[in-house]
């Protein structure tokens, strides 16, 4: 019998690349999103079914987790939707009150539906936004172990809501046997995903600022430029999620990053020498920022980094690829993107 997956929030970067996969592997794919349909794939490489619904609705979640006719249940549902985005919609504070209502919405709803409809395995993707403020505060030497969860005290109404949501899944594989995978997700980027229109991450960002910036330009960074992160590539993203999914020793929560931390700046130097292009990079922070925006200079915490020692524990595999290989990859996608639907005159 073909096995089944059910990938809601199929529509967005993760999960278009995850339908990719599956569909690949010979699953039958139902992709559920909001959008009514995705921005960059076509639909028949990565679902056998694309439907618009809103996952907030009780009803919709309720009949498209129906199973597919001749199966008892989805093998494999992947909860990836959610109301999310960069650093410029995600810190402001002007949409807290949409985040928490509409992210918390889908999943009461994902949860409730899975556990009455025979699904096999859920994995749902929580964010390293969860993680406490208080431990990132250092940019050399961020603590986002899995155990440091708590005390909880994320820096943002997104990162309370992952943390609810995890604790949701995780509730209802206690009482109600529904079999979870929950893994925390740092900065994943690439190609196919959103690289324009405020909701685009940092990686999509500087692709695109790169790309838009004239030789001999100045190339804007929010903040000191010093604040660290890491990011994984989709790829490897995808790599480490079927794997996790597909075990039976261990529910998480677990991240799935990457460990290789650079600077804000650092990210954007990495971009301007990919364009090949003499840019400057201009470190905007406190007044000039607010003038400009409106708004405060959203930068996030000051250091974050995964920590991968609980998943090659558990997994005995761990992420390989250099984060310059990926923004390569990235940049050029990008680049052709702005080159499109902005052509120089």
């Amino acid at each position: 019998m073909q096995k089944t997956a059910l990938v809601l929030g199929g529509g967005g970067f993760i999960g278009g690349h995850i339908g990719n996969k599956l569909k690949d592997e010979g699953f039958y794919v139902r992709i559920v999103d909001i959008k009514p349909k995705h921005d960059f794939w076509d639909h028949n490489k990565i679902c056998d079914e694309y439907i618009e619904g809103d996952l907030r609705n009780p009803r919709v979640v309720e009949k498209i987790m129906h199973p597919i006719e001749g199966n008892n249940g989805f093998d494999e549902v992947y909860q990836l939707a959610a109301d999310m985005g960069g650093a410029g919609y995600i810190f402001t504070g002007e949409n807290d009150a949409n985040v928490m209502h509409n992210s918390a919405m889908i999943n009461l709803n994902v949860a409730f539906e899975a556990s009455r409809q025979g699904v096999k395995k859920v994995f749902y993707s929580s964010s390293a936004c969860m993680y406490p403020e208080h431990n990132q505060l250092d940019p050399n030497n961020p603590n986002c172990e899995e155990s440091s969860a708590y005390p909880a005290n994320p820096d943002s109404e997104y990162g309370w809501e992952k943390l609810f949501s995890e604790r949701l899944f995780l509730a209802f594989n206690r009482n109600y046997d529904l079999d979870v995978r929950v893994a925390r997700f740092h900065n994943i980027f690439g190609p196919m995903g959103t690289w324009t229109g405020g909701k685009e991450k940092a990686p999509a960002a500087m692709c695109r600022k790169a790309a838009e910036t004239p030789d001999g330009g100045e190339l804007e960074v929010w903040g000191t430029g010093q604040q660290t992160r890491s990011f994984l590539y989709i790829d490897e993203c995808v790599e480490a999620v079927l794997r996790f999914v597909r075990q039976d020793k261990f529910m998480g929560p677990v991240n799935i990053g990457s460990e290789e931390m650079v600077t804000i700046n650092e990210l954007a130097q990495m971009t301007i020498d990919l364009s090949g292009k003499n840019i400057t990079i201009k470190n905007i922070d406190g007044e000039e920022f607010y003038g400009k925006y409106g708004f405060p200079c959203p930068v996030g915490v000051m250091g974050r980094n995964s920590d991968n020692k609980l998943y090659q524990e558990k997994m005995n595999w761990s992420v390989s690829q250099p984060l310059k290989v990926g923004m390569k990859f990235t940049f050029q996608w990008i680049d052709k993107q702005v080159k499109t639907f902005q052509p120089q005159q």
